[in-house]
């Protein structure tokens, strides 16, 4: 007698654990514009987008900086959201253009040299949601690398233009799609 009544009530557990798993995926379906990695689209409305190529309008210009950028922003849209890359026409539209490239001195030394030197990278983005417009907006990213001066700039560029491409595109994508 007390097997079967510790079949029944394990039987019963598993029943209500069933349950619960099928009412927490129930409702998880039921909401298909939030996702895990922070974007906020509704799919059934937003389907595409376009991202234009930014052109380099600074005076000072690393060659390979116009690719990263491009490539890196295009593939954070790939990666993390259901959005199709389209040439026209897209339901979201983002465009501009690279518009600051260049270093400065950051700190002096006591002997009165540079000690550490800024580089910097500014980005002017014009969004438009066709879908809904008043998400509209034109606005400049920038992000800022610090390295020391007795290093030279060609050691040092490719790994500091690759994390601020990276900062500047997450920061797009956030004033995008994750509405933050």
């Amino acid at each position: 007698m007390r097997t079967d009544k510790r079949k029944k009530a394990t039987s019963t557990r598993i029943g209500m654990t069933a349950a619960v798993v099928w009412l927490l995926s129930s409702v998880v379906a039921c909401i298909p514009q939030y996702s895990f990695n922070g974007a906020s689209i509704d799919y059934n409305k937003t389907k595409t987008i376009q991202i234009a190529d930014f052109p380099i309008r600074s005076s000072y210009v690393w060659g390979p900086l116009g690719p990263l950028f491009n490539n890196q922003l295009k593939d954070i849209y790939a990666n993390h959201t259901k959005l199709i890359q389209v040439k026209r026409n897209g339901d979201l539209k983002i465009e501009g253009e690279i518009t600051q490239y260049s270093q400065r001195n950051k700190a002096v030394s006591s002997e009165g040299h540079s000690a550490q030197v800024e580089l910097t990278m500014t980005v002017n983005v014009r969004f438009t949601n066709n879908v809904k417009h008043d998400e509209d907006f034109e606005r400049q990213f920038s992000a800022s690398k610090t390295y020391d001066s007795t290093q030279s700039l060609n050691a040092v560029q490719e790994e500091l233009v690759t994390q601020m491409v990276k900062d500047i595109t997450d920061q797009i994508f956030n004033a995008t799609v994750a509405n933050w």
